[in-house]
């Protein structure tokens, strides 16, 4: 009994502490950016629904904490609700306070400001990243097949000992790590995998197969105690290993193209999704992202931190598609906007938010349902 609320103490306090410190990080883009431009903020909440703490600042801005921490917003003047809609009010506003409205800002200034906090979650992420590349390096190991396993795919694709990995599907490889995520990603589908062999440059193309994960024999089990699943090719690298000292720069940019790389791969299981060669089975929710960041606390605060800039950066990307709603479907608009020459109606507006909302629900349900069959019952 006491080691389950344990386990129920540490999976809430590490997702919701977690969860805190990113939509904070992605309402202050939103806020910042606004303030630059002029425009009001009323509400900067952390959380919906009734106000368990709150502060005024000298700017007017409410400050608060809402009961339900799944979230947050800001609410701008001149917005009718959290999901920046416009109030019904704004034709009676004096010329002075449309200056402060969100609504009354240049198509560039309302467009960077929702843009802004997607952007944020991509600069915090990439800040961690690089702290941690900048004070720890990275100890990578090198893309050279030094073992082949008989029967799997890359020896019956004709990949050979000694060949070095150097592209797969066209995107360089600078080590094994970059080869394992271009494998765990394929869902399935041929890799076109090139190679340096004898100084010559040799493609060939490899279909990796899902296996369960085993290590000196032994089945390894996910969190809920049910076997690992992953696509493998069966290529054993090199234990050659490359340590990278960095400098703040080096870092900072090493941090920009892994977050590149994480976005590419996790477009790429999307666009598999929908095209159906990857299960939507795979999409996790609240509780699913709760164990992760449950078992990274665990591990220590260094993985905690690392699980956080992957999070960050997915919520970014989220928030980026072109769904009503989401920042994506307010940049939608916008393009409207800008080729038609004038707002969409506010009636389809509101039918847009109508038919995200639904989606966004859709997708939460689908993904929490998803993360309750993955429980060992």
């Amino acid at each position: 009994m006491m080691d389950a609320l344990l386990n129920a103490v540490i999976y809430a306090t590490s997702f919701l502490g977690m969860l805190t410190i990113l939509v904070f990080v992605h309402e202050w883009g939103h806020y910042i950016v606004a303030r630059m431009n002029g425009v009001r903020v009323e509400v900067f909440s952390i959380g919906f629904g009734p106000e368990i703490w709150g502060r005024n600042d000298k700017n007017g801005t409410r400050w608060k904490v809402s009961a339900v921490p799944l979230g947050g917003y800001v609410k701008f003047f001149g917005d009718a609700s959290a999901a920046s809609t416009p109030d019904s009010d704004l034709d009676k506003m004096s010329d002075k306070e449309k200056k402060e409205s969100f609504h009354f800002k240049k198509l560039y200034q309302r467009a960077a400001i929702v843009f802004a906090g997607p952007l944020a979650n991509f600069i915090f992420a990439i800040l961690i990243l690089a702290t941690l590349f900048y004070l720890y390096g990275q100890t990578e190991r090198a893309a050279i097949v030094s073992n082949l396993v008989e029967g799997k795919p890359a020896a019956e694709a004709g990949l050979q000992i000694g060949d070095k990995i150097i592209a797969v599907d066209g995107d360089e490889i600078d080590s094994f790590q970059d080869l394992v995520l271009q494998v765990l990603y394929s869902a399935g589908e041929g890799l076109d995998i090139t190679v340096l062999r004898n100084g010559q440059e040799v493609t060939v193309t490899v279909v990796p197969q899902e296996e369960i994960i085993t290590r000196e024999g032994e089945v390894q089990l996910d969190p809920n105690g049910k076997p690992l699943k992953a696509y493998q090719i069966g290529v054993q690298n090199s234990e050659e290993r490359i340590f990278i000292e960095h400098t703040v720069g080096s870092a900072v940019w090493a941090g920009v193209l892994h977050t590149g790389t994480i976005v590419k791969q996790s477009l790429r299981g999307i666009r598999q999704m929908i095209v159906g060669t990857r299960s939507v089975k795979e999409l996790s929710g609240p509780v699913g992202i709760s164990q992760v960041t449950a078992e990274a606390a665990r591990r220590g605060i260094h993985y905690w931190i690392q699980v956080m800039a992957l999070i960050s950066i997915s919520l970014g990307m989220i928030n980026l598609f072109p769904i009503p709603l989401l920042d994506g479907g307010h940049l939608l608009y916008y393009g409207f906007e800008a080729a038609l020459g004038r707002k969409l109606s506010e009636r389809t507006q509101e039918f847009g938010f109508r038919i995200g909302l639904v989606l966004v629900l859709g997708l939460m349900m689908v993904a929490t349902f998803n993360d309750i069959l993955k429980f060992n019952w």
